[in-house]
């Protein structure tokens, strides 16, 4: 008997199962639950950067990212995260996995899960063309004020190298306009990355120093949760099944 304001079993099930299926689709968990958001930013060509044409991210890790989603049968979509905010992203779920110039560090691996590499590179000086200091080793930086992208492995770097003058900034391209106005004496940061900026935006004021020797030469990889490893084994078995045909040829293209 149906008494009136009082729901049937039939009611509460129904109801019991709308309530689940609004709470499923408000979370996104794992691999099986729809397309995974691939985080990256828009100001580390040739990496990640975007395009003014199509208003999309691109760049070999954005190439690399959609290769090995592709192999892995695992759908993605990308978004724009900015460079700082890429791990506390990942581990808040707000994205799924970071495709970017980011450098695997032993602190990082605390936090997040770093797939097999894909490619590996270390730091680049950028001075004005007047510098007459030579400049082989970060040592060479101390009593100048240098440029670092916050969140970087960079900043550590210098620190550790007795360089006291560093000043922090969102992107490589602010460094680079500092330094071409005279604010700092040198910038320091992801030598691809350096040398794209400024092969395609010629800047005569400034120069790569060619002689510069990185303190190291660490592992870009995609980066995933810890508490993911499902997705982990996926990308890697791609990664390992493509590495030296489809990654190799990315890389080539943009002239890494």
């Amino acid at each position: 008997m149906n008494i009136q304001g009082h729901p049937t079993r039939r009611n509460l099930l129904a109801m019991t199962s709308a309530g689940l299926a609004l709470s499923a689709c408000g979370r996104r968990t794992g691999a099986g639950a729809g397309a995974l958001v691939v985080g990256s930013t828009a100001t580390g060509a040739p990496f990640s950067f975007l395009d003014i044409k199509t208003n999309q991210l691109t760049g070999a890790m954005i190439d690399i990212a959609h290769a090995v989603a592709a192999k892995a049968a695992v759908p993605i979509r990308v978004q724009t995260t900015t460079f700082a905010a890429l791990v506390p992203s990942l581990t808040a779920h707000k994205i799924d996995i970071v495709a970017a110039g980011i450098l695997r560090t032993p602190e990082r691996e605390k936090v997040v899960a770093f797939t097999d590499p894909v490619y590996a590179y270390g730091g680049g000086v950028v001075t004005r063309q007047d510098q007459a200091r030579p400049i082989r080793t970060l040592s060479d930086l101390k009593g100048l004020a240098v440029g670092a992208q916050v969140g970087t492995r960079f900043v550590e770097q210098l620190a550790q190298a007795g360089v006291t003058d560093v000043k922090t900034y969102d992107n490589l391209g602010d460094i680079l306009q500092d330094l071409g106005n005279g604010r700092i004496a040198a910038g320091y940061g992801d030598a691809p990355i350096l040398a794209h900026r400024l092969r395609t935006t010629p800047t005569p004021t400034l120069r790569l120093v060619a002689d510069f020797q990185p303190p190291s030469r660490e592992d870009v990889c995609l980066l995933v949760r810890k508490d993911d490893p499902a997705l982990l084994a996926k990308l890697n078995t791609a990664i390992g099944q493509i590495k030296a045909t489809e990654i190799a040829a990315i890389l080539a293209k943009w002239s890494l």
